[in-house]
């Protein structure tokens, strides 16, 4: 079972614009206008993103904001997810999440809190980087 479908306006792998490969290490916050898959590591925040997919080999940490987020690999940090937010059965979580629509496989981890008010993947996390620094 899987949140989403193709042809339900959502996302396919050939439609993913950036790619952060399984050899790759990202250091710093970015913000991506499309769809980015993590298949390597990123530490730092991901921001503004239409679709955000952590392969099974990706690991993230710091926080994830975008339209629509599937974890399949570990995420270390807070989710916000304005559409929805799929954790499959290899995905990690330990963080926050917001988000209107959530699917947890069987098998999957998630180790925080959750909000799914309507508005809940409305609003942007607190990223201002001076006090994102301070909380670490």
């Amino acid at each position: 079972m899987t949140l989403f479908k193709k042809g339900e306006g959502t996302f396919d792998s050939a439609d993913m614009e950036t790619l952060v490969g399984p050899e790759a290490y990202f250091q710093g916050a970015m913000t991506v206008r499309g769809s980015i898959r993590v298949e390597g590591r990123v530490e730092g925040d991901i921001l503004e993103a239409q679709t955000v997919v952590i392969g099974p080999t990706g690991r993230v940490r710091g926080n994830v904001c975008a339209e629509i987020v599937v974890v399949g690999g570990q995420v270390n940090g807070d989710v916000v997810a304005a559409s929805g937010l799929e954790i499959k059965a290899t995905g990690r979580v330990s963080g926050n999440l917001r988000t209107p629509k959530l699917l947890i496989e069987e098998g999957a981890s998630f180790d925080g809190a959750c909000s799914m008010s309507a508005e809940a993947g409305k609003t942007a996390p607190d990223l201002d980087p001076e006090r994102v620094a301070e909380k670490a």
